[in-house]
């Protein structure tokens, strides 16, 4: 078992050090205040600081930031530099202040005790590198907190399916965990990371712009004998409800681009081709069982989607489509 703070001085350190809390904005005004709130009203009495790192908002948030919340410090870019890189400007001046970072999505929020569970469960655990907790909605329903890492039986098959059937090899929101587990990976809305564990596995893979990057970055920390747990005694509220929401079909091409960046990373060419066949041929059929019902807009709108990212693939996946290419959004949560 791995012990980073083995001698008693580094130990008495590590309990004094704090938290440094980061977030990523883009035109979010109205979730990251809130997020924000959060964070005062359930850090308790842990030492913290808050960074948000700001990738070119046009909706006002960061001046709604600086006056609703002078202490938070703001990093503020000119553009959409994407969420591992605008992280990665955070952790730069963050590691030397805690012992742990904790990443927050603009569109969660801390609920009572969350973040005291996670802290205390990192520091019962020095073997653990990232920790998070179980993501919830708004009616008090799970939500997906944790993943396998991507495979071809993942990312081909109905992912629902194999956590029915396979929910030893595929945990997901159907499995009730009353206590905390090893995974693979975690969903990135809300993670505790330990500082020594981002200096031996490195801060985020800037080649992600969004999606991924944390995936990648549990699996660096895997390989480096970090432990990824599960902390279900953890609750945080997830709205879903953030960046990606405002710019659909540009996520979803950054999704799939983040996807095929994992694969070629960790798989190889030969299987990352082997993928993108398969999921044009879903792509089709999609394209094809959606058209028949074109009367409904809701499956108009999907069939729009699904030939977008469908027209995408047969162009080679160009690199100026996606999230880093829309500049300006607009957006009803203020």
């Amino acid at each position: 078992m791995r012990i980073p703070f083995a001698d008693p001085e580094q130990r008495q350190r590590r309990t004094k050090a704090g938290l440094s809390f980061i977030l990523v904005n883009w035109n979010t005004k109205g979730y990251i205040l809130e997020a924000l709130r959060s964070i005062e009203d359930t850090v308790g009495d842990y030492r913290h600081e808050i960074f948000v790192a700001d990738n070119g908002s046009t909706d006002g948030s960061p001046e709604a930031i600086r006056k609703a919340f002078p202490r938070v410090r703001l990093i503020s870019n000119e553009r959409n530099l994407g969420f591992a890189r605008a992280v990665n400007q955070a952790l730069a001046q963050a590691q030397a202040k805690g012992s742990y970072c904790v990443l927050l999505n603009s569109d969660a929020r801390l609920m009572e005790g969350a973040i005291k569970t996670l802290a205390a469960f990192m520091e019962e655990n020095p073997d653990v590198g990232i920790a998070g907790g179980q993501l919830m909605n708004e009616d008090g329903s799970r939500q997906n907190s944790i993943a396998p890492f991507p495979s071809l039986a993942t990312e081909l098959l109905n992912k629902r399916l194999l956590r029915i059937f396979f929910p030893r090899r595929y945990p997901g929101k159907e499995r009730d965990c009353p206590a905390p587990l090893d995974v693979d990976s975690l969903v990135g809305a809300c993670i505790i990371v330990r500082c020594q564990a981002i200096a031996e596995a490195g801060t985020l893979d800037e080649g992600y712009f969004f999606f991924m990057e944390e995936t990648d970055w549990c699996l660096r920390m895997k390989k480096q004998g970090w432990r990824i747990s599960f902390v279900p005694q953890a609750r945080i509220l997830h709205l879903q409800g953030g960046s990606a929401s405002m710019a659909k079909a540009e996520a979803r091409i950054e999704y799939y681009r983040s996807r095929y960046r994992f694969f070629t990373k960790w798989h190889g060419r030969g299987k990352t081709a082997f993928l993108k066949i398969g999921l044009m041929l879903r792509l089709a059929t999609e394209v094809t069982a959606n058209s028949l019902l074109l009367w409904n807009k809701r499956y108009r709108t999907r069939w729009r989607t699904y030939c977008r990212l469908l027209s995408w693939h047969l162009r080679s996946c160009p690199s100026h489509e996606g999230l880093r290419e829309v500049r300006y959004v607009t957006t009803d949560q203020q």
